[in-house]
């Protein structure tokens, strides 16, 4: 578990860390948000049961899938945020999903979380995103530089793709 600092006015601790088998009913509520914040820009419909597709989510809370791990970022007691990773076990990790609820947006703790996620497995990493989600456009190569100033930047059909170097954080 990571303690994380924020001037956000939360329960506290504010603490990331990789999710548990205890915490899948909170990761699939988050879930459920993320893809309808992400619906906004991907066009997405939820399916005819009112959820959105979850294999990332599925596959990261499978045991026998170890090269997948959820995060779960919270402050105090309530569930504000998400990652998934995966590819654990290849040179390049990926940071598949990304999300913090809205009352936690813009105070530095999405940089606080990705950087805790991140840290934890130094390497190379690369992440996706999508131009017309403008927040995540200015996000994301603001983070990847402060990693690595010598990150690439590749597009794959609609997704923009970051890929930089993590080195283990300083002690």
């Amino acid at each position: 578990m990571t303690i994380l600092h924020t001037d956000l006015d939360l329960p506290t601790p504010v603490a990331a860390r990789i999710a548990t088998a205890a915490d899948e009913p909170a990761l699939r509520h988050l879930w459920l948000l993320f893809r309808h914040d992400m619906s906004g820009v991907t066009g997405t419909l939820p399916g005819p049961d009112g959820t959105y597709r979850s294999e990332r989510l599925d596959a990261a809370l499978d045991a026998a899938k170890p090269s997948w791990q959820p995060w779960l970022l919270s402050a105090g007691p309530q569930p504000v945020g998400l990652a998934i990773t995966r590819a654990l076990d290849e040179p390049t990790r990926v940071l598949s999903s990304f999300f913090l609820v809205a009352p936690v947006r813009r105070g530095g703790l999405g940089t606080a979380f990705a950087r805790a996620v991140l840290e934890a497995a130094p390497g190379e990493w690369s992440v996706a995103y999508q131009e017309s989600n403008a927040a995540a456009a200015a996000f994301w190569p603001r983070l990847a530089q402060a990693f690595d100033k010598d990150s690439r930047r590749g597009v794959q059909g609609p997704d923009t793709w970051l890929t930089f170097t993590v080195t283990a954080p300083r002690s």
